[in-house]
């Protein structure tokens, strides 16, 4: 590995051209199977003919509870194995890459027919960088021999961002299981596959590999067909009605899935990161956070909570009484984690703020950090907040794909993400931060502005429906026979009608 990529940009990459170079890495394709057993005949005798050596690629099908049983394979390098906990694709390419021998892992789809090179035109990239995920030519055809056609969001996607080159943080979402490949290392690093999903477990995994720092790359060469349309193609809206159910909870970068202003979330936006000191320093801090218009924040805390034990004390003159006031106060809030030492990553949510012990979010500012971040990609912004006799005390809002990448090269942290993301300073008083003693009173303002924006909602509603009440009765007394002048003496239905849009006006 010897090029660091900014963002996803891996133009500057270049790749050998197909047949024209030596390759030494070895492959496991992987394909989950179930019920497909004549399909399957003809993707692994595909696989047999790939120019890549054949000494360096091996096949493990995952067979996923067929009934019957797939039967051996009669293909070198071929071999079955069986998913014994769980079922689903998920559970399948878990198993599968699990029982994998090879440096990189090649996802297959079990009815795909791929030209001879596919793998070939695969595996250079990954001979270039080591942390390539790299995405096949997929089309969809009615029958083989056909040119055939992406998929209208594949399609979309790719010529709006230069083919992903500047796709930033959402790059991972072309990600499929259907035909892409990535190191073994860096997808156990991101934790392998969820074995409890069964569709949509191909985008979850992508996101993941992007906290991990990978670089997502489309490879036009990489040619692969799938026989008929996807289940996306045939059944969109009922594939997203089942698949936004849970991947709101999974991905918090798909923020548009989080608009509940309340709930709590199983993967946080961003993970703040608080030392436990003094009780009241502490608290002021991690409340804070768990406060701000950013809902699905969540906390960190530092501190050595193993010394709490259960033994006799003196309860007001406990030596680690702060401590386990803290630990009284947040033990049951679930989006506070107790922690004995600064976790190295906050994977899998997209950012980490440190925030020093003793100071105060305000309730916009890691919702205006985070924008600020998001503007141009940076991997890291520092808040300086003070200036102390060991240097600035500043907060720290931390990419975690960034810091993943970075983690992968050899140098101080802080400059390779520059280098690959950038950074900037920024001042906290601009951004709301303060001192505990100085901060205005947590009294729940975000919660306070949203009720009343509810109660102002509630009354533009119905006044506006007496506004319509009013045009309503307009339109019935317009039509009516115009009563005699003589005998409106303004009291009338009309006149009243008229002093009550003067009075309302």
């Amino acid at each position: 590995m010897t090029s660091r990529i900014r963002h996803n940009d891996y133009g500057v990459l270049r790749p050998p051209a197909i047949g024209a170079w030596k390759p030494s890495l070895t492959v496991s394709v992987v394909i989950p199977a179930y019920n497909c057993a004549e399909a399957l005949e003809g993707t692994v005798a595909a696989v047999a003919r790939q120019t890549y050596p054949a000494e360096l690629v091996e096949v493990v099908v995952a067979d996923d509870g067929s009934d019957p049983e797939l039967e051996p394979l009669d293909v070198a390098g071929a071999r079955i194995v069986r998913v014994t906990e769980g079922w689903g694709r998920g559970a399948a390419r878990q198993t599968g890459q699990l029982a994998a021998s090879g440096a990189v892992i090649h996802w297959l789809d079990s009815d795909m027919l791929l030209a001879e090179d596919h793998l070939e035109a695969h595996m250079r990239w990954h001979h270039l960088i080591d942390y390539a995920v790299v995405i096949g030519d997929t089309r969809f055809v009615e029958a083989p021999g056909e040119e055939g056609i992406q998929s209208e969001y594949t399609r979309k996607t790719l010529e709006s961002t230069r083919r992903l080159k500047d796709a930033g943080a959402g790059a991972y979402l072309l990600h499929t299981g259907a035909s892409s490949s990535v190191r073994a290392d860096l997808l156990r690093a991101a934790g392998g596959v969820d074995t409890a999903l069964n569709m949509a477990e191909d985008t979850e995994l992508g996101y993941r590999l992007a906290q991990a720092g990978a670089v997502f790359i489309p490879d036009a060469e990489a040619k692969a067909w799938h026989v008929g349309p996807s289940t996306v193609m045939e059944r969109e809206k009922e594939v997203h009605r089942h698949n936004w159910s849970f991947l709101g909870d999974l991905i918090p970068d798909l923020r548009w899935l989080r608009n509940h202003p309340r709930r709590h979330w199983l993967v946080p936006y961003v993970r703040v990161v608080v030392a436990a000191t003094t009780y009241e320093q502490t608290r002021a801090s991690v409340d804070s956070a768990l406060a701000g218009t950013l809902t699905d924040a969540a906390v960190t805390l530092v501190g050595p909570w193993g010394k709490l034990t259960g033994e006799r004390r003196a309860n007001l003159d406990d030596p680690l009484l702060d401590l386990r006031l803290l630990h009284n106060l947040y033990a049951h809030e679930p989006r506070v984690v107790f922690a004995e030492s600064v976790p190295a990553s906050a994977a899998p949510a997209p950012f980490q703020l440190h925030l020093p012990t003793g100071w105060v979010l305000g309730a916009d500012s890691l919702a205006k950090l985070v924008r600020h971040a998001d503007k141009d990609l940076l991997g890291l912004v520092s808040v300086a907040l003070a200036e102390g006799q060991d240097g600035v005390v500043a907060a720290r809002l931390e990419r975690t794909a960034a810091f993943s990448r970075a983690a992968l090269f050899d140098g101080r942290p802080d400059d390779l993400v520059d280098d690959m993301y950038g950074s900037e300073w920024v001042s906290g008083s601009e951004y709301d931060v303060a001192i505990a003693d100085e901060a205005e009173p947590l009294t729940g303002d975000p919660a306070k502005w949203r009720a009343l924006a509810g109660q102002r909602q509630a009354e533009i509603k119905k006044l506006r429906g007496e506004v319509e009440r009013l045009k309503a009765e307009v339109e019935r007394l317009s039509a009516a026979p115009a009563p005699q002048p003589a005998e409106d003496s303004g009291r009338g239905p009309l006149s009243s009608l008229i002093r009550h849009l003067r009075s309302a006006g």
